[in-house]
């Protein structure tokens, strides 16, 4: 099992920046994956950036050159930096760990999330 959690969001003025945190309870080299999604007011969650184990991202189209996902191994800790937000970036963004286990199955852990408001 793995515990995520996560801290930075906030309100933000359009074209500002947010830089948010997820701490894991484990060792992010034992995670398959992690990753930063979204869910707005009525919509889906939806992913935003992910981040394997390899170091592969591959961002929404919405968000490329705008948000970058990064982590620190000593602090088991994921990063998304947002920048020139807008206020369509308007969500709760939740951390996502995915374990996959020798068996074949897998599990997805999920963060509480954290508020993005970002007026115009």
């Amino acid at each position: 099992q793995v515990q995520l959690v996560e801290s930075g969001g906030g309100l933000v003025q359009a074209g500002g920046s947010l830089r948010l945190s997820c701490a894991a309870s484990r060792s992010i080299f034992s995670i398959n994956a992690m990753g930063w999604y979204c869910q707005a007011p009525g919509k889906q969650r939806e992913l935003v950036a992910p981040l394997t184990s390899g170091g592969v991202t591959n961002y929404a189209d919405s968000v490329k050159g705008r948000f970058t996902i990064s982590r620190d191994n000593d602090k088991n800790t994921v990063y998304l930096q947002m920048n020139s937000l807008k206020p369509e970036d308007t969500a709760v963004y939740y951390c996502n760990a995915k374990l996959l286990y020798v068996s074949g199955s897998n599990a997805n852990y999920w963060g509480q999330g954290t508020q993005v408001t970002v007026s115009s």
